[in-house]
């Protein structure tokens, strides 16, 4: 059998825990035997964390005879990991074994140096801070998982399913993968990365900027035509030094501030309308339908049909009378 060794530190993501605990668990052959042995492993007996004492009876000596060892993500307020977690985890590198990270447990494989001159992801909201604290590593916050062959990391808590959805399906074939997925009630691959879920914020402008009006002007008229010169002329500046002014105070260009913005409209609208995909782009203002297909899944990685399907909130429909 295939030992997955799961290690439970201190302020563990219960979830982050469970998921992959679950899934190996669930995941059964053909002929209905269990090709994973799942063990729970921490550095001490027990295990805190919001809420829960985790009693854990293996220690990190599990981690030696594991085939794959899942890191799942914690709060970082106790500081980094021990040096003994860290020993461990690199001499389990070196032996072999497979790695994975569960959302924020990135940040404890990148404290052993296994991510060092890897792709990595973490959960969106961490993505910026992963890259800060651990240059060498080449992070990608867009993605759902990154498989390096030995290591992998996922991103947020489901994302963590579908790593091991991947790492089944590597391991035993689709068959057994999407059986497991089916125990589990999600879909063995989904549509589009970590993209869809970040929220696409502008960059900030300080209070009593000159740039504004103008930015404000560019919200109440984004289903309009607007050029660069327009924007200029709107600031009352030349087109090269509104630019200029523009990069200096939001570290980004004109155009590329209004094409976040007219996305950041058609998610809207996506979300919280029946209006039609054609419809969307003209009033978020796009040239085409065309074109807002293929700059909607250039930043949210999937298409505009897909987003709305999963993030259209409908009201529930009244239940009806016996």
């Amino acid at each position: 059998m295939h030992t997955v060794a799961i290690l439970a530190l201190d302020d563990v993501v219960p979830f982050d825990l469970a998921a992959p605990m679950q899934v190996f668990d669930w995941t059964r052959l053909p002929d209905g035997r269990s090709p994973y042995r799942v063990r729970l492993c921490a550095e001490s007996p027990e295990v805190r964390t919001d809420g829960l004492v985790l009693r854990v009876d293996r220690g990190l000596d599990a981690l030696e005879d594991a085939d794959t060892v899942i890191v799942p993500g914690r709060s970082e307020e106790n500081g980094p990991p021990s040096d003994r977690v860290l020993a461990a985890l690199r001499q389990a590198a070196a032996a072999g074994t497979r790695i994975a990270s569960v959302c924020v447990g990135a940040f404890v494989l990148a404290e052993a140096g296994l991510l060092d001159g890897l792709r990595a992801t973490t959960h969106w909201m961490a993505a910026a801070e992963l890259a800060r604290r651990h240059p060498r590593i080449e992070v990608q916050p867009d993605v759902l998982y990154v498989d390096n062959g030995q290591i992998l990391t996922s991103a947020g808590a489901a994302a963590g399913l579908d790593m091991c959805l991947h790492m089944i399906r590597r391991d035993l074939g689709s068959a057994v993968a999407a059986h497991a997925a089916r125990m589990c009630v999600v879909p063995l691959e989904r549509e589009g990365g970590q993209a869809q879920f970040i929220v696409h914020e502008h960059p900030p402008v300080p209070r009593g900027s000159d740039l504004e009006p103008v930015l404000e002007w560019i919200e109440d008229h984004l289903a309009d035509e607007i050029t660069l010169g327009a924007m200029a002329a709107r600031s009352g500046m030349s087109e090269r030094t509104f630019s200029r002014r523009f990069r200096e105070q939001t570290g980004t260009t004109p155009l590329q501030w209004l094409l976040r913005a007219r996305v950041r409209r058609a998610q809207y609208l996506l979300e919280n309308s029946d209006h039609t995909v054609e419809r969307i782009a003209q009033q978020a203002g796009f040239g085409s339908p065309t074109a807002f297909r293929e700059r909607f899944r250039r930043v949210v990685g999937t298409t505009p049909y897909a987003y709305r399907s999963a993030f259209h909130g409908k009201p529930a429909a009244p239940a009806k009378r016996a």
